[in-house]
């Protein structure tokens, strides 16, 4: 029953309905997809060998009810729903962020998904397992991460096509910044009225030029 973890920390939720708040975050290691802006490319390989009970403990060190499983790519590792579970049992709500190229419906009821449906731009549009719109529930969020005008009317295309809208209550437009200036999108939104939310990532913000840790 062990992962391997990149790293565990507490920091401030930053993508997601639940930005703002504080949230403990576990950064399990590896990866099945290379997107072109990942962010994290320290996990995708290496990692520390950890049971389940010593993430727990891990965890517990700070009096935070919200945690995140993220990575790398989270339900690239088999033991990822079981953890999962295990925090449930401990009490604390938990969110997981995958790219959605491997299956969702793995994790248990009442875990958040946050899916992260691959633009074209990114190199990974391919990978996304449409068997996963199917699966989803209200409470999910699903993020695209645009960084053109082809992502975003590719975007458009798969909420309307799938009625991604009727499916989970959050629905977010994530500009690269470097690609795309978020004025830019914001015009487009204003345009459109897509059922999206913008949104920027609060941690180059909060603590700009630190990529561990936050």
């Amino acid at each position: 029953m062990s992962l391997l973890v990149s790293e565990i920390f507490a920091s401030i939720q930053g993508e997601s309905s639940r930005a703002g708040l504080p949230c403990v975050f576990i950064r399990l290691a590896g990866c099945n997809l290379d997107c072109r802006w990942c962010d994290t490319p320290y996990a995708r390989d290496g990692g520390r060998e950890q049971s389940i009970g010593s993430i727990l403990s891990s965890v517990k060190k700070w009096p935070i009810p919200l945690v995140e499983i993220t990575g790398g790519e989270p339900l690239n590792q088999k033991k990822c729903p079981d953890l999962a579970a295990s925090l449930q049992t401990e009490g604390y709500e938990v969110l997981v962020e995958t790219n959605g190229s491997l299956p969702i419906s793995r994790l248990p009821e009442g875990v958040i998904r946050i899916m992260d449906i691959k633009c074209p731009d990114s190199g990974m549009s391919a990978s996304f397992d449409h068997n996963n719109i199917q699966a989803l529930h209200p409470s999910d969020e699903l993020k695209f991460v645009l960084a053109s005008r082809r992502d975003y009317d590719y975007s458009l295309e798969m909420i309307r096509n799938h009625g991604l809208e009727k499916k989970c209550h959050h629905l977010f437009f994530s500009p690269v910044i470097s690609s795309l200036p978020p004025s830019v999108l914001a015009e487009w939104i204003l345009t459109d009225l897509p059922p999206v939310r913008l949104h920027l990532q609060l941690h180059p913000v909060i603590w700009p030029g630190i990529d561990r840790g936050v």
